[in-house]
This record gives structure tokens, sequence and C-alpha cells, in this order.
């Protein structure tokens, strides 16, 4: 896959751009000035791999508490600004690693130049963000409607702000609850700047359909080389969203955090368990780091040669079953101690790899 290239941002002394890895972010739907519970989410946020946190920053109160927040946690924290640009200085002055901003609704430009200024002083980064609900009455009568031109044009106008204030530390964002017109509109600014692009399809819906539309969109955009930071938009707790963003970096081979887990969809040929016994493998490695490849597979037909090409993998039979580690037979084994003996190779596998480390 041909990356484009964009320039590099750092949030702290976190990457966004450039030659990074792609980065995954979700935001808190936490009450922010509830520090406890705020923190007690991004905790949780940071256990299942969440490198940059957003925080809503609706009212002075939640402003005021960024640094309290800051103390508390590990990755970068970055402000949702909106409407009152005092709110975005004052995230600012409490130290936060970054600013979401839609300047369009900051008010007049002397407002949005003067979080610009306090910005560049304390070399915070920007994202400008335009979701095609958010777009400019103005641009609305030009196109007549939400359209991926719209939102371009209306980025462009926010950002020449920021660059007429020589500040450059920007990442953009163009979202649409429309899968298309989002991939239009990162095309279309992908030949216009090269700044870094934050991607993904807003206010995707509940899991079970907007992991689907968040993995069409998301994975259509980094398959043509753009995205360099994502976040899952899901009506649901954040952990999910960024377990869904794992997997579809893993599933494109861009990241991997832990086991990945091969299984086939089984026919009338399987004479195991096998969707019983999947499960159980992945609660036991849910929280298994070894960048290692798992096949649990259930018939003779592709069983052997995809548990061959694993790391260590399962051929089922009848009511038993191969196991293969680095491609060679290990051993042949029933089906309830199926589980159990994978383990134990896994462990090996483990044992092998701290040792190397």
């Amino acid at each position: 896959m041909h990356r484009r290239q964009s320039t590099k941002v750092y949030f702290g002394d976190f990457a966004v751009g450039g030659n990074s890895e792609i980065s995954i972010q979700s935001m808190t739907n936490t009450k922010t000035a509830d520090i406890k519970k705020t923190v007690s989410q991004i905790h949780k946020l940071e256990e299942a791999g969440c490198e940059l946190i957003r925080v809503a920053v609706p009212d002075m109160t939640s402003a005021k508490i960024i640094s309290e927040l800051k103390e508390k946690i590990s990755i970068p924290l970055i402000a949702d600004i909106h409407f009152n640009y005092k709110l975005a200085l004052e995230s600012i002055k409490q130290g936060v690693d970054g600013l979401r901003l839609n300047p369009g609704n900051i008010g007049s430009r002397d407002r949005v130049e003067k979080v610009v200024k306090k910005a560049k002083k304390f070399k915070i980064p920007i994202r400008v963000g335009v979701n095609s609900g958010s777009i400019e009455k103005r641009l609305l009568n030009k196109y007549g409607h939400p359209t991926a031109e719209a939102m371009v044009e209306s980025a462009l106008d926010q950002i020449k702000i920021l660059e007429e204030n020589n500040f450059f530390d920007i990442v953009i964002s163009l979202k649409s609850t429309d899968i298309w017109m989002t991939i239009k509109a990162y095309k279309l600014m992908a030949n216009k700047r090269d700044y870094p692009f934050h991607i993904g399809i807003t206010e995707a819906g509940t899991p079970k359909k907007g992991i689907v539309k968040s993995a069409v969109g998301i994975g259509s955009l980094l398959t043509a080389g753009l995205g360099d930071t994502i976040r899952i938009s899901l009506t649901s707790d954040p952990v999910t969203e960024v377990e869904a963003a794992w997997n579809i970096l893993e599933s494109l081979d861009l990241r991997q955090r832990g086991v990945k887990i091969i299984s086939c969809p089984t026919c009338g040929r399987t004479n195991i368990d096998l969707e019983k016994l999947v499960k159980k493998v992945e609660k036991r490695l849910k929280n298994c780091k070894l960048p290692i490849t798992v096949a649990v597979m259930g018939c003779e037909v592709n069983g052997p040669g995809e548990a061959k090409e694993a790391d260590i993998g399962i051929a089922g039979g009848k009511n038993k079953g191969i196991i293969f580690k680095k491609g060679k037979k290990v051993k042949t084994v029933n089906e309830d101690k199926l589980l159990d003996e994978l383990m134990n190779e896994i462990n090996k596998l483990r044992s092998d790899y701290d040792e190397n480390e």
C-alpha cells in the first residue's frame, strides 16, 4: 500500500502523520468535570489500546480541570471546543496536548486568531474538524446541500486563517455519515494540503451496524493510502470503538496488538464444536500481547494448510484435532483436550518470546 505522505504533528511527545504508525483515538462520554468517572473511563480506554483521548469541554469548569486530568492519565489529551474561544484559551493554559476546533463556529476572526496565537506559543496542534452536519449556511446555499466539495471548501477557509497566522501544526478531519461523501472529501483534500488526516465515519450508529459502516469507510480510505489517525464513532461504550479500530488496522496488517485469530466459518465436514472452541480461545487470549497468529480450523480441507501457515493452530478431525506449530505437526489430541493443549503450546511460545526480548 502506498501511503500518502503527510507532515508530522506532535501531541506532546506523540507523533501523528509522516512515517508514524496509524494511531487510534476515542472520546469520553462522561461529564468531563466528573474527574473520577472521566479518569476511570480513560484508564479503560488506555488498557484497550487507545493512544489519544478527546474530552468535551462545554464549559469553563471542564476547561479548568484539564491539568488535573492530565496528571492522572498517560496518553495525550485533546480538548473538544465549540462556540466559546475562551474555553480553548483556558484549555491551553491548563496544559492540554491538542485542540479539536471548528473555527467556523468560534465567532469572529480575531477570536480564532487569539486561539491560534496561544496554540502556536505553546506548540499545541489544532485539528480542524468539519462534519457534513456543520457546514456553514453560506456554503449550503452555494452547493444546495451537504457535499464533499462543500466540506473541503469549509475546511480550507478555516485552515487559511491558521496558515495566515503562520500556524501549521494542523490535522484535518472531513467526516460525514455518508461513506461516499467522506471518501470523496478526503480524496479532494489530499490534492490540496499535506496535513495529517484524522479519518472516520461520523455518527455511525450502534455497534451492530456502526462497526460495519466504519470498517467499510475507514478501510476504503486506508487502502487508498489515506489516514494517519482514526476514530470509530459509535453509540456505545468508547472501549468498543477502540477495539473495533484495532480490528480494522489488524485486518489490513497495518498494526498488530496481540494475537490474531483465524477461524473457518464451518460446514458439514466439521466434526468438532468449532464455534464453542473459538470463543474459548478468544477469551483465553484476550489480554495476550504476543504478536502471533493462531488458526482454529474445523476440518481437513483448509485446516491443515491454514494451521501450518499460522504461528500455531488446530486442524479439526473427528472428535479430535491436530496441533501445528511453526508449520510442523506437534501432536494429535482429543477434542476435550484441544484448548488446554493449544494454550500449553502458546505458553511455550510466550516463554521463547520473553527470552528473546
